[in-house]
């Protein structure tokens, strides 16, 4: 493990996880309820089922953060990234989306695709820096998303 940077490998999730996921992730996203007027998509996942069909990595011992991600015929989409608040600015979310990329490069697709709430404000500022770019903005019934891409050389 890097020095002061939290977490471990990265590893599949597996059904003991669950409760883990759900609490990270609710951690991660609960803020937002009260910006955004509704409760952000991932607290509402199943995440039992998206451990059970391999989409959930984790990373940490206990688990501090996690990527929920899935194979797509021309891309990986990333539907949710969630670190724990209380190791923010540690690297672990860094670590996540280094893992992505790879991960998408393994299974031989070019490109990673994500979209994020319009009024979650910070991620429009951290996704750019890891090389993603807007492609556009769209409703999704009480949602305003923006959605991105990133292109993998």
């Amino acid at each position: 493990m890097t020095q002061g940077m939290p977490g471990g490998e990265i590893r599949p999730a597996v059904d003991a996880d669950v409760p883990v996921v759900k609490a990270v992730t609710d951690a991660a996203y609960c803020h937002y309820i009260e910006r955004i007027g509704v409760v952000p998509k991932p607290m509402e996942a199943d995440h039992a089922a998206n451990v059970a069909a391999g989409r959930v990595f984790v990373i940490g011992e206990p688990v501090i953060g996690l990527v929920v991600i899935e194979a797509r015929a021309d891309h990986l989409f990333l539907d949710s990234i969630a670190v724990h608040p209380d190791v923010h600015g540690r690297g672990v979310g860094r670590r996540l989306l280094h893992f992505v990329d790879a991960r998408a490069r393994a299974l031989g697709l070019c490109e990673v695709r994500l979209y994020t709430n319009a009024m979650m404000w910070e991620n429009q500022r951290i996704y750019p820096k890891y090389g993603y770019e807007l492609v556009e903005g769209r409703a999704d019934g009480p949602y305003d998303r923006l959605h991105y891409r990133k292109r993998l050389g």
